[in-house]
């Protein structure tokens, strides 16, 4: 299990970090985060699709076909853990390295003119809100983490109680019995 674990979260975190570093080169090279977020999920879901085929790999190749929820969501939890803490160190590299300005660029964006225009004052007024807040946070490298978990997490979480769902089983298949 421990193998299974280490070895998909891995890859998983491989890619979503490779992923995530691509896309905001992409946004920095195009000066614009317009489907970012979007492209930034998406992501996040095809790379945390390797849990599932990390806890399937092990159902039906080492535990004969059979997994409990509990366990197949264990399971699925460490590997978006995994997968999670590359993405947060791969941010923290980037960040820190190569996008020092990505909190001034994400500003001028989302208060562009043009996007001002398209909204109300109230709605000025709240993202102004979260890139204040967003500034406290990205003051510190722990507040970077933090938030950048913030990011993840929920999708990894989501992800290992959907993956234990679809593939928990009491019994073998009868094909597997065979064996």
């Amino acid at each position: 299990m421990k193998r299974n674990v280490l070895i998909y979260g891995l890859i998983s975190g491989i890619c979503v970090a490779t992923f995530m570093s691509a896309s905001i080169a992409y946004c920095y090279n195009k000066n614009s985060f317009e489907g970012s977020m979007l492209l930034g999920y998406t992501a996040m879901i095809l790379s945390f699709s390797l849990i599932f085929v990390g806890v399937k790999n092990y159902r039906d190749k080492f535990s004969g076909g059979v997994i409990s929820f509990g366990k197949a969501f264990l399971m699925s939890i460490y590997m978006a853990l995994i997968a999670s803490t590359l993405y947060v160190v791969g941010w923290m590299i980037a960040y820190y390295n190569f996008f020092p300005d990505f909190l001034e660029r994400l500003t001028a964006y989302q208060l562009s003119p043009t996007k001002i225009n398209q909204m109300s004052t109230e709605q000025v007024a709240e993202i102004s809100k979260q890139i204040e807040m967003f500034k406290v946070w990205y003051s510190t490298p722990f507040g970077v983490a933090g938030a950048t978990y913030m990011e993840i997490l929920p999708v990894g979480l989501l992800v290992a109680i959907i993956t234990a769902l679809i593939l928990k089983r009491k019994t073998p298949k009868p094909e597997q019995l065979i064996d």
